[in-house]
């Protein structure tokens, strides 16, 4: 991973007020060079149900910071999107 992007995972991962819910969980995509932008695009449509113009939103951002969240809610949730982001090897970590 890039300085950058490491950078921007940190921030991503700053602990933030979860006010006791279980929704305070997120799913990070981030970026790597071995898929192609309608690989991840394909696999985003199947792990968040999204558009297929938020999935090139999201691809596109994970793409130039180097990583993004793409998901929050449920650990639950959280786990089964990004299981599905996992199938074809994309890195993804869950946190909360």
């Amino acid at each position: 991973m890039s300085v950058l992007a490491d950078q921007i995972l940190e921030e991503i991962l700053k602990p933030s007020d979860t006010s006791g819910k279980d929704f305070a969980w997120k799913v990070i995509l981030i970026n790597c060079d071995c898929h192609t932008f309608d690989e991840v695009e394909r696999q985003l449509l199947k792990a968040i149900r999204c558009t297929l113009s938020r999935a090139r939103q999201i691809a596109w951002e994970v793409h130039t910071r180097g990583a993004s969240v793409i998901y929050s809610g449920p650990r639950e949730r959280c786990e089964a999107v990004a299981a599905v982001l996992e199938d074809i090897r994309l890195v993804v970590q869950v946190t909360k």
